[in-house]
């Protein structure tokens, strides 16, 4: 069985797509505080929520990343 090696320029790299997924999620937070006329407060209430779709946002841009990989993998194998 071969052993699965994860080097650490992935994670980092892993690490910050996952945080600019975080800092998205908060600027449509943010969005919707000021479209709305919200109390800020929502801020930091609504952590959760915007985690979540932080967690959602990433899943979807895997899936995206995943299609173009397979993609590329496809268009290399027919064109040689």
């Amino acid at each position: 069985m071969k052993d699965i090696v994860i080097t650490s320029k992935t994670l980092r790299r892993e690490a910050w797509v996952l945080l600019g997924c975080f800092v998205a999620a908060c600027g449509v937070n943010v969005g919707a505080i000021v479209a709305y006329d919200r109390p800020w407060s929502e801020l930091y209430s609504q952590i959760g929520f915007v985690v979540a779709a932080a967690l959602l946002l990433y899943l979807l841009l895997w899936v995206v990343r995943g299609v173009v990989a397979l993609l590329k993998w496809l268009i290399g194998a027919f064109v040689r």
